[in-house]
Order: structure tokens, then C-alpha cells, then sequence
């Protein structure tokens, strides 16, 4: 490239700058542009926007709502719910839209109960005896937990429907006893009635169908009503139905001090469509179906019962009754009632009137219901039975009306009861004063006839003695066994009596049970791990009567191991008693102190040495023979004659 070349190329590169220059927009003008530029730039954006809008409202126009994206969790947890409804739906069908739910209690309160109702299954769930405390000082509930249930049970279809698992809704009509929302309570006078339904899924105000548990309490009274209904259930229940199952079951708290004695007093009880009571055994495990009509099943406690009433008895049970061991300390027995309702498929409404009894076991309390209620306290059978009802409890129960300590009441009831026995005491007590007079001619054909070989000779010598004197070496004997029916019947009453539960006296606390002076840090086989006061007193009163009336009775060493017995009875009794009621100790220590009193009385105006002159007048009579011993003597000369003739 020559000179010229460049020189031109610098020539159009300097034009060109100062035509860069001369053109280019001034400051403002600048400004101006950019204010224009922002400008376009937010109408473009008010168009886009107003664009939006537009399609929206478009949108709305086509569609009634605006769909929600939901999140993929929720849509997880919908599907997890439908596939769960479905199972319950295979399951159980119609009543799938009551197998799940929250459970909760609704209590119903009078001035004795308190009740528990649950939501699951509508069952009563514990029962409280609001006037009671266990032996803990804690409420008394007769049962409690989710292991005590009440179902029904029944075909529905080729399913098996059992109430227990699904949630009933409540029902009740007036609010006036309302103290909250799940809270009803009674005064006295008053009741109310209060309904746990279980609806199917179908159910409609128009056409209700469910099953019904209907309970009405009363104010005052122990007595429960408990009805239950179907309603409309007709085309659900299975039409082939006969019967409906109706299960109890329970576990029986423990209550008292003395776990193995209530336990040992617990029992099944059930009465029979006739009228006949019968209870499951105590102290085993037992089971026993009954093919015949029940009217009532008791789960009968030391004190306390619940009593199932059927008002039309029911069609059949089977019963069952298990032992806890005895390493379980808050429970006694596990208690089980299964029964039959009869069902009819064809009525709209099947309804079965019933009532529980929650309460104490006072014989005059469950008496007044008229339904052998009362036959669960053991009283003793026969003649000891009717001692106790006839003569001991309308004693107690009259001296109980204006005397408040119970240990003065059984202080009065056994005066009182000697008093009654005091010819019979005199008669045994004249009775032993005639053996006394006549021992010294006893012990004289005790040296007539000292060989083995003589024993017969020296046994008919006696006799005669004792008939020629006019002495019946029984006559001591009869009276005490006319006394035995009121020590038995006795024995009975105490353990069986609620009123001196937790009732103190001198140093027991509580007269329905033993009475601990000293708590041992071991157990002692056939005696415990504690000492009695009562029963050590009542013990070595005994061995202090049996060695006095042994002495008064003037005898001989002829039957020494019988003596023996009488001196090992007290020791038994010590190992015995050691664990029954203090007010049963007391009574028979009572008893033994009053005897003494006798026996000093008697001897103070028993003259002995008149007995003795009028025994040895008697032998100066004639004996006169009766028909009878006239026949034995004929019959012992016979075979002295035929021992004779072999010889």
C-alpha cells in the first residue's frame, strides 16, 4: 500500500468519528429514551396480565369449580382409607361405617352408683359403689378394664358379628340431668334412661335400623334397668337365626385384706328357671353348661355381687370360672357367662327386658327383690340355714337398729344366745356333777377288774352302777350337741356379714377380718405370716375349758387318747382361725368366758352332796327294766349260754 492509500484510509477513519459525534443524542435526549423503553416494557406486562384474566374467567365459565392440585401425601392417605373402607366393607359389610372411631366413656351417677359406659361396644366398662372403699381406702369398683365386656353375638350373612368391635352412639332424651356432655346424674327419686346405638351404614330417620343398649338408673337403688333392643334389623340378621349369643365376662377385682378368704368366698352363682340356686365350685377352676332356662347369673363376691336378671329368662348358659394365682394380686377370679336370647327373623323389633344388680351382699337388701338373690350368702345348709334367718340375723339386724358398735352387738347377741342355751348348760352341768359324785365307785371296778381280759365285766359293772343310781353318763353329751347347730350356723354368719366390714374394735380394724398384732417377716405352714389376737385369746380359753370340764366331769383314765384330741383341738383351731373374721374369734372367745361364768354359778348353788345322797337313795329303788333292755339282757345271757355249750 502506497502513501497516498493510507493517507486517504486516515481521511475516512476521522470523518467517520466526527459524524459519531455530530449524531449522538444529547444527555436528555438519552434520558428521554430510556423513560420511553420502561414504558412499552409495562404495557407489554398489562397486556400479558389482562391476557391471563381473560383465560381464567374462560376457565371458570367452563368449569362449576376450580379443581385443587392436591398434594401427592394427601392423595396417598385418601387412597390408603378407601382401601381400608373396603376391607371393613368385606369384613363386616353394613356395619363397616361403625368399626372404626375414638372410643370414650359416658358415665351415668345415682347416689349409690357410678357407671361407666363405653363408647366401644356400649358396654358397661367398670362399675364404682360409690358408699364402699377397699380395704386400700380406694373406690370400690366392682369390675374394670377392657378385659370386662358384655357383646352380643351373631350371623349377619356369612359374617360373624361380635358388638364388642364397633362404636355405638349415645342416646337420651332429657338434658336436666345433664352435668356435662358425658355426664348424667341422678338424686334420689329421680332415674333417667340413657341408650347406646349401633347404627348400619343403611340406617335412616325414615327407616331406622340398629341395635340397642338401654340403661336406666335410678336415684337410690342398686338396681339397674339393662334392655336391649333390634330395631329393624329383620333383613340383616341372618334369617335362619334363632337365638342371639349374649357374652359376659369379667375380671373380679380384689376387695379385702385377706385375698385367699375372699377368694374362697367368690363364686359363679346362677339360678335356675324353677327356682332352684346352684353356684360353680370355689376354690377350682369349673365350668358347667346348662341345657335349661336361666333366670339370673351372679359374679358373687366375699361382699359384693353383680347380678345379671333375665326377665324371661334366658334359653341356656355356659358358664366358667378361673382361678388367678395367687402371685396376682389385684385380681381373684376370671368369670365367664355365655347365654342365649331367642330371636324372632320375622318381627321389626326384637326386645329383651333385663336388670343388673350392683350392690352389697345384705341379706335383708337383695331379700326384698324376691328373687332368691339372697341365696348366694352362705349361710349354711339345713338346720344351721335356718338358725341364721330365722333367729341370728333378725337379732343382729334389731340390735344393729339402736347400738352403733359392733363389738358391743356381738357381746349382746352371744349373752343373749346363752341366755337361750342356759337350761341346756344346766343340764349338762348336773350331768357332769353326778359323774364327779360317782367317780370314786368308778375308780373302785377300775381295781376290781384291772386286767385287759376283764374290760366287758368292768364296762357291764358300770352300767349297772350308772343305772342303779339313776345316772345316764349321756345326759352331758345331748346338750352339747343340741349347741352345735348354733356354733355351726355362727361359724357361717360372721364371714358372710357386710355390716362389720371395716368396722373397728379394741385393737382390730376390721371385724370381717383377722385381726394382726404382730405381722411376721415369714409364713408358718398351717398357721400364716401373722398372729391374731382374737383367735390366740379364744384358743387358750378353750384349752382352759376343756382342761375345767374335764375335771368337773370327774374322768377317768379310760379313754386317754380322747383326751389327748380334746387338748389338740384348740391347737387346730389356733392354726384355723388365725386367718378368719376377728368378730368370729371374739364371738367364741365371748362364748368360753360366759361358759366360766356358768360353771362358777352352777357350782355356787349346786349342792354335790345332795346329788350324792339322792344317788345313793336311787340305789336303795328297784330298777325297773324296760322292754328293751330286758330284750338286750336276754340276748347277752343267750350268748353267754352258747359261749357255755362250745366250752
Amino acid at each position: 500500500m502506497n502513501r497516498d492509500n493510507i493517507i486517504g484510509l486516515i481521511v475516512i477513519l476521522f470523518l467517520m468519528i466526527g459524524y459519531s459525534i455530530y449524531i449522538a443524542p444529547s444527555e436528555e435526549e438519552q434520558q428521554r429514551r430510556i423513560q420511553e423503553r420502561e414504558r412499552i416494557q409495562d404495557s407489554i406486562a398489562e397486556a400479558e396480565r389482562k391476557k391471563v384474566e381473560e383465560d381464567t374467567i374462560e376457565v371458570e365459565k367452563d368449569t362449576d369449580d376450580i379443581e385443587t392440585v392436591i398434594p401427592d401425601e394427601e392423595i396417598e392417605e385418601e387412597l390408603d382409607k378407601e382401601v381400608e373402607y373396603e376391607a371393613l366393607r368385606d369384613q363386616y359389610g353394613l356395619f363397616a361405617g361403625s368399626a372404626t372411631g375414638e372410643d370414650k366413656l359416658y358415665t351415668l351417677e345415682s347416689e349409690v352408683l357410678k357407671l361407666q359406659i363405653s363408647k366401644q361396644g356400649g358396654y358397661i366398662h367398670s362399675v364404682e359403689l360409690k358408699e364402699y372403699k377397699t380395704y386400700k381406702n380406694e373406690p370400690l369398683k366392682l369390675f374394670y378394664g377392657n378385659d370386662d365386656k358384655l357383646s352380643l353375638n351373631f350371623f349377619y350373612g356369612n359374617r360373624v358379628i361380635n358388638t364388642a368391635n364397633f362404636f355405638f352412639e349415645p342416646h337420651f332424651d332429657n338434658e336436666q340431668f345433664l352435668i356435662d356432655k358425658n355426664h348424667l346424674k341422678v338424686e334420689p327419686g329421680d332415674s333417667v334412661t340413657f341408650s347406646m346405638r349401633l347404627h348400619v351404614d343403611n340406617s335412616t330417620e325414615d327407616n331406622p335400623r340398629y341395635i340397642e343398649f338401654q340403661y336406666g338408673i335410678h336415684g337410690d337403688s342398686y338396681m339397674t334397668d339393662f334392655n336391649i333392643g333390634f330395631v329393624g334389623m329383620q333383613d340383616i340378621v341372618a334369617a335362619n337365626t334363632s337365638h342371639i349369643n349374649l357374652d359376659w365376662n369379667i375380671n373380679m377385682p380384689r376387695h379385702e385384706k385377706n385375698r385367699d378368704f375372699e377368694q374362697s368366698r367368690s363364686a359363679l352363682y346362677y339360678r335356675y328357671a324353677t327356682g332352684d340356686v346352684d353356684n360353680l365350685r370355689r376354690n377350682r377352676d369349673d365350668s358347667e353348661n346348662i341345657g335349661s332356662r336361666v333366670n339370673w347369673v351372679s359374679f358373687k363376691q366375699q361382699f359384693f355381687s353383680s347380678v345379671l336378671i333375665a326377665e324371661d329368662n334366658f334359653s341356656n348358659a355356659h358358664l366358667e370360672s378361673i382361678l388367678f394365682d395367687e402371685e396376682n394380686e389385684e385380681f381373684l377370679k376370671k368369670l365367664s357367662a355365655s347365654m342365649d336370647l331367642p330371636y324372632s327373623s320375622r318381627d321389626v323389633t326384637n326386645y329383651y327386658p333385663m336388670q343388673f344388680y350392683f350392690g352389697p351382699n345384705h341379706y335383708q337388701t337383695l331379700a326384698k327383690y324376691d328373687m332368691d338373690l339372697e341365696r348366694q350368702i352362705n349361710l349354711g345348709w339345713g338346720i344351721f340355714g335356718w338358725i341364721n334367718r330365722l333367729a341370728i340375723i333378725p337379732v343382729f339386724n334389731f340390735l344393729d337398729g339402736f347400738i352403733f358398735n359392733y363389738g358391743i352387738i356381738i357381746l349382746i347377741l352371744t349373752f343373749l344366745l346363752k341366755l337361750v342355751l342356759l337350761p341346756i348348760a344346766y343340764k349338762t352341768y348336773m350331768s357332769s356333777a353326778k359323774m364327779r359324785v360317782l367317780k370314786p365307785e368308778i375308780e373302785e371296778l377300775g381295781k376290781k377288774y384291772p386286767k385287759k381280759e376283764d374290760a366287758m365285766k368292768k364296762q357291764q359293772a358300770t352300767m349297772a352302777l350308772y343305772k342303779k343310781a339313776g345316772v345316764n353318763p349321756m345326759a352331758g353329751c345331748v346338750p352339747m350337741l343340741l349347741q352345735l347347730p348354733i356354733l355351726i350356723a355362727m361359724f357361717r354368719f360372721f364371714p358372710a356379714s357386710i355390716e362389720l366390714r371395716h368396722e373397728p374394735f379394741l385393737w382390730a380394724t376390721d371385724l370381717s377380718s383377722y385381726d394382726s398384732i404382730l405381722d411376721l417377716p415369714f409364713s408358718i405352714p398351717f398357721y400364716g405370716d401373722h398372729v391374731s389376737l382374737f383367735t390366740l385369746l379364744m384358743a387358750t380359753s378353750t384349752i382352759i375349758y376343756t382342761r375345767m370340764n374335764s375335771q368337773m366331769m370327774g374322768s377317768t383314765n379310760q379313754m386317754p387318747g380322747m383326751k389327748t384330741m380334746l387338748y389338740m383341738m384348740p391347737i387346730m383351731l389356733l392354726g384355723i382361725f388365725n386367718s378368719f373374721p376377728a368378730g368370729l374369734s371374739y364371738y367364741y372367745f365371748l362364748t368360753n368366758l360366759i361358759t366360766f361364768g356358768q360353771m362358777f354359778l352352777f357350782r355356787t348353788f349346786v349342792n354335790e352332796d345332795a346329788i350324792y345322797k339322792k344317788i345313793q337313795e336311787n340305789k336303795k329303788k328297784p330298777v325297773k327294766k324296760s322292754k328293751w333292755q330286758k330284750k338286750l339282757e336276754d340276748i347277752q345271757k343267750e350268748k353267754a349260754n352258747q359261749a357255755k355249750r362250745k366250752r
